[in-house]
């Protein structure tokens, strides 16, 4: 089979998906400018069902299309957020590459340009993700949170309108579309556990196209490779449906991982961490260590409530 003159690169609709696809495309046109790579707007479940709370949604509502249009050959890889792929793969797919890692903490815009320890009591503040309503529950249990959906820029706008006095949202996201100005501020993971693949963007091609795996094995960026794949070993070990507030965060120090892990009640009343060092060259048994290890802390109870109802 002779290398591809076109290719077809599947991506959400949202002005941050085709910025990001955009960022996985700049250094691929730049090794093959002789190829032609299409970008492929993809309307999702996810996108669609705005009203849905996220906790009743599961994590591959925003790439199961796009999987889809991958298994039918419509596209040959596609651009997702790391932390939107499900741990577990369809069959003949895989992830290809990683582009590199942009700010993975979460942030805070409000209309006082506040830390949120400082904001007033009854503050009114967006975010429709269960991990940072209950992380923020448990540091301020006297600021209302309150669901709120759309893309970066609408929940922005959000931020001192009517309705809200700021928002909870992906640092990364704000920087990639050059809205950093807006942040009131960056909340530590030692506070807000980011999501497993927060800030990272995954490609996901078919395993049997060796000419694209060949393409995007050129531009995969390892560290994040390594941290991104601790995580989601993590999620898979610890149930990738569960329907508790979990996270996971890996850092790499040459070659020794540290992941930090949490999970919680959804109303913030218990939250459990624990960090787990490990060997960077296998991060999977990084992040099932990691798994087991919250596991044997009182955390066990809640996620096994959690897996089963």
């Amino acid at each position: 089979m002779s290398a591809p003159t076109r290719v077809a690169v599947g991506s959400r609709t949202s002005p941050l998906s085709l910025a990001q696809t955009e960022e996985i495309l700049e250094p691929l046109r730049k090794l093959h400018p002789s190829v032609s790579f299409d970008v492929v707007p993809i309307t999702t479940g996810g996108d669609r069902n705005k009203s849905a709370p996220l906790l009743s949604m599961a994590r591959g509502m925003f790439v199961k299309e796009i999987e889809a249009a991958l298994l039918t050959r419509e596209i040959d890889f596609a651009v997702h957020s790391a932390k939107d792929v499900p741990a577990v793969l369809p069959d003949g797919l895989v992830l290809a590459a990683f582009g590199p890692r942009q700010d993975p903490r979460d942030v805070v815009i409000n209309r006082w340009s506040a830390p949120f320890i400082e904001l007033p009591a009854g503050a009114r503040i967006g975010t429709s993700s269960p991990r940072r309503i209950s992380q923020l529950k448990a540091l301020r249990p006297d600021v209302e949170l309150l669901p709120v959906r759309g893309n970066v820029g609408t929940r922005v706008d959000k931020a001192s309108g009517d309705d809200f006095d700021g928002v909870v949202l992906a640092a990364a996201g704000l920087l990639r579309l050059g809205l950093q100005d807006r942040i009131s501020e960056y909340l530590s993971p030692d506070v807000c556990t980011p999501d497993a693949g927060q800030g990272a963007l995954a490609v996901e091609a078919r395993a049997s196209d060796p000419h694209i795996l060949d393409m995007l094995g050129a531009i995969d960026h390892t560290p994040t490779s390594v941290t991104v794949t601790a995580e989601r070993a993590f999620v898979e070990a610890i149930g990738g449906g569960c329907q508790v507030p979990v996270a996971a965060y890996a850092t790499l120090d040459e070659d020794e991982l540290r992941i930090s892990t949490m999970a919680a009640v959804p109303d913030g009343s218990r939250v459990f961490r624990v960090h787990t060092t490990g060997d960077a060259r296998d991060p999977i048994a990084v992040g099932r260590s990691a798994a087991e290890a919250l596991m044997k802390t009182e955390a066990s109870e809640i996620i096994t409530r959690g897996a089963s109802a």
